[in-house]
């Protein structure tokens, strides 16, 4: 348990909070130990049926704890742990399985991004499936400014998401852009007025829950898949995951509700 995440329920919402608002939630080892424990165990549980990740004090995440790697550097240690380089590429590694299992857990995530948003934090934000961001929220790739060349999969999120071009450039120029910026360019889903982000969030949040979240799961399969797989692939993963979505419960209920014209009410099941 540490109080650096925050992890709350409400109606099949699992929220997890980074919490260290002093530091504009920057990452620690401690944090990110909680985080992997905490995604890890959300995306097996059926009972939760849309995950959230935000931050606490106005940030979302201001990325890796760069004054503790300055002061690492400063004392001759390593700014990531290990005495040895495989032991500090395996242990930051291990970490990154943060940004897979919200990219690829069979049901929606969501960032929600109230402030600022950097490196690997950013990355942390691209995982997820969806975003939506306060429009003076500041976002940058950061990592050039500080002499790094990324982690937690943000150049293979940003690249998806903008184009290879243009994430260079993001990458290259470490250039900070709005929430509003980010709407344009596609990197976020929606961006609202920061005083109305948390009633915006939440009602996004309580529908994206209310979605057949087993179909969910096996949409991100298609798509993820499609990311990388030949058609032919791509095909054959429709057909079955087609098939299996319409055995379960949430797809004959919407059946009969649409014979009934009626809203259906999806279980997750």
């Amino acid at each position: 348990m540490t109080d650096q995440l925050i992890e709350t329920h409400q109606d099949g919402i699992a929220t997890l909070t980074m919490n260290r608002p002093e530091a504009r939630n920057a990452l620690t080892g401690e944090m990110q130990a909680a985080l992997s424990e905490a995604v890890a165990r959300l995306a097996a549980d059926p009972s939760v049926r849309l995950v959230v990740l935000t931050g606490a004090g106005g940030a979302f995440c201001a990325g890796g704890d760069v004054k503790g790697f300055a002061a690492a550097n400063a004392s001759g240690k390593p700014a990531i742990g290990g005495s040895t380089i495989e032991q500090r590429i395996h242990g930051l590694r291990g970490g990154m399985e943060t940004s897979r299992i919200l990219h690829e857990m069979p049901k929606p995530t969501l960032a929600v991004i109230p402030g600022a948003a950097a490196g690997a934090g950013l990355s942390l934000a691209l995982a997820c499936d969806l975003r939506i961001v306060a429009e003076d929220a500041k976002l940058t790739t950061a990592f050039s400014k500080i002499g790094a060349s990324g982690d937690y999969g943000g150049s293979y999120f940003l690249s998806h998401l903008v184009g290879g071009a243009k994430a260079r450039e993001l990458y290259f120029t470490a250039d900070v852009i709005t929430g509003a910026e980010a709407l344009r360019l596609g990197i976020v889903n929606k961006a609202v007025p920061a005083s109305e982000l948390a009633e915006a969030a939440a009602e996004y949040a309580r529908y994206l829950a209310g979605l057949p979240t087993t179909a969910i799961g096996y949409i991100k399969r298609n798509l993820n898949l499609a990311e990388h797989a030949t058609l032919a692939e791509v095909f054959d993963s429709e057909a079955q995951n087609m098939v299996r979505t319409m055995m379960t419960e949430d797809h004959k209920t919407a059946s009969e509700a649409f014979v009934q014209k009626v809203k259906p009410v999806f279980q997750g099941r």
